[in-house]
């Protein structure tokens, strides 16, 4: 016999009546996270007289001379700037995905002595702030003639630097059954052929959010770039931005505005088109398959 208990049932009109309101919240918060962004690119396309006269996100007025102006505005051009900074986030990308997946497969799968112990050393590292390793790092790249260049920013990538990376592979390559070893090493593979024939092609969710968020941070990098690079030759987009206010405190706000705009793009399409796999990699990381 079934019974029915009678007002246990939520109303439809209450139902709907929560999701509207709780889409409305969402809505209205993800306008405000969004009006900074939305204000600056609305201010590209404004004339420079009226950027600082409205705080609306629809201009009045539309020009794209802020455009033509920010990329020929500097003694160098920002198609330089764009073409050192994806040099420097490809490789950087490379780098850190290759050397920290090796890596990571050493502590995860092979067996040498002390292996806890540089575990654990590793993931020490990660509570050292790059400030504080910031000088030992100048005075041994000074010295090896690399200043002015692109390597203090690209080499150190392929030394797996990022123990973050090394760890959350580490966190994922545990989860692969250690079966697949086992079967490879009957058939007389050795470490080398199992990390690139069995491990990398079931990684690629952690390889991908590792790559996402190396080029990600490279490319926002401001820290490291002005450190090293003096010549504007060299300067990556985020110096070239910088360079839009002189030493007076004068900028071009439009020329700036319109290629911080610029600056957003690379990052926006690399996250949309590796988006499926960077999620794929978050929910799976750390977790038994």
């Amino acid at each position: 016999m079934k019974l029915t208990v009678v007002g246990a049932e939520t109303p439809v009109w209450r139902k709907r009546l929560t999701s509207v309101v709780s889409h409305g919240l969402l809505i209205g918060a993800s306008i405000l996270m969004l009006y900074p962004l939305l204000w600056m690119l609305a201010a590209s396309f404004r004339p420079e007289n009226e950027i600082f006269t409205s705080a609306s996100i629809i201009p009045t007025s539309w020009s794209l001379d802020a455009y033509f102006r920010g990329w020929h505005g500097l003694r160098t051009s920002f198609s330089v700037f764009f073409t050192n900074s994806f040099i420097v986030s490809i490789f950087s990308v490379i780098g850190n995905v290759f050397a920290c997946s090796l890596a990571a497969f050493a502590f995860a799968r092979l067996e040498f002595r002390g292996r806890r112990m540089w575990f654990a050393l590793m993931l020490m590292t990660l509570m050292l702030p790059y400030q504080v390793t910031l000088i030992p790092q100048y005075v041994l790249f000074r010295q090896l003639g690399w200043v002015d260049t692109f390597l203090p920013l690209i080499v150190p990538k392929f030394l797996a630097a990022d123990a973050f990376f090394i760890f959350l592979m580490v966190r994922f390559f545990r989860g692969i059954p250690r079966e697949l070893d086992e079967a490879a090493m009957m058939d007389g593979a050795g470490p080398w052929r199992i990390y690139w024939k069995i491990m990398l092609p079931l990684s690629t969710p952690v390889l991908a959010t590792a790559a996402i968020f190396t080029f990600i941070w490279t490319w926002d990098d401001f820290f490291g770039p002005l450190i090293y690079l003096n010549k504007m030759s060299d300067y990556t987009v985020m110096l070239g931005l910088r360079t839009f206010t002189d030493s007076t405190g004068m900028s071009d706000y439009g020329g700036l505005f319109a290629m911080s705009v610029l600056s957003i793009v690379p990052i926006f399409l690399f996250f949309l088109i590796f988006q499926r796999l960077l999620i794929e990699g978050i929910a799976t990381t750390g977790m038994k398959r």
